[in-house]
C-alpha cells in the first residue's frame, strides 16, 4: 500500500510508530501498551473522518501474528523494505546509533548506555523482553505522525517522539488522576497477557 492508501477514503491520516524491528520476536512492551487503547478510538476516529494505523518495520505476517496474539483489530501495517521510518526518525541504522549521532525528537541525540553502564541491566531487561539486545532494540525509537489528503496529495502536519506520547498512553491518564500519581520504580508494566491474574 502507498501512504495515501492507508488513510482508507479518510481525509485525515494518524500514524503511531509502533517499536517492532524486523528482528523481535515481540512488540515494544511500551508500544503495546500504548496500542491497547487503540481498538475503542479507532471507530470514533473513522467516523469523523480519520484513519489511525500503526506502521512498524517487522515483516507484515510477524505483525499480524502478534496482532492476533494482543487481540487487537487496529490497522496496522509494515513498512518493511522501505524508507518510511527512518523519514520520520523512528528507525535508525547501525551505523548511526554506533556513531551516538541519532536524529530523534528534533535533535541529535545519543541513544548508547552510558560508560557507567549503570541503567545496563534495565536497558537489558526491556530489549530482552522483545527477544533482541539493547544496540539492536533501540534501533528503533516511539513516535507518531499525522497526514492530511487534499487534491489526491499528501501532507505531513505534525509529529511527536518520547515524552510526546504520554497523551497517547490510556493507564497514564488514569494513573495521573489517582491518589499517588505515577507513583513508579523502573520498568513496572508489562504485556497485558503477561501479568499475573488479578
Amino acid at each position: 500500500m502507498s501512504l495515501a492508501d492507508l488513510f482508507r477514503g479518510r481525509s485525515q491520516l494518524l500514524i503511531y510508530h509502533f517499536m517492532f524491528g524486523p528482528e523481535y520476536t515481540a512488540g515494544c512492551p511500551s508500544c503495546s501498551a500504548i496500542a491497547d487503547g487503540f481498538d475503542g478510538s479507532v471507530v470514533h476516529l473513522a467516523n469523523h473522518g480519520v484513519t489511525l494505523c500503526a506502521v512498524s518495520r517487522a515483516p507484515l505476517a510477524k505483525l499480524q501474528a502478534y496482532k492476533q496474539r494482543m487481540g487487537w483489530s487496529f490497522p496496522w501495517a509494515s513498512s518493511t523494505d522501505s524508507d518510511f521510518n527512518y523519514d520520520f526518525h523512528v528507525a535508525h541504522t547501525k551505523e548511526e546509533w554506533q556513531s551516538g549521532a541519532v536524529e530523534y525528537n528534533f535533535r541529535a541525540m545519543d541513544v548508547r548506555p552510558s560508560e557507567t553502564g549503570e541503567e545496563i541491566p534495565f536497558l537489558n531487561k526491556i530489549a530482552s523482553s522483545v527477544g533482541t539486545d539493547w544496540p539492536t532494540y533501540r534501533q528503533e525509537g516511539p513516535g507518531m505522525s499525522a497526514f492530511v489528503l487534499e487534491d489526491g496529495v499528501v501532507y505531513h502536519t505534525y509529529s511527536a517522539y518520547e515524552r510526546g506520547l504520554d497523551s497517547l498512553w490510556g493507564m497514564y491518564q488514569w494513573l495521573d488522576r489517582a491518589p499517588l500519581g505515577r507513583n513508579e520504580t523502573g520498568f513496572w508494566w508489562r504485556r497485558h497477557d503477561e501479568y499475573d491474574s488479578q
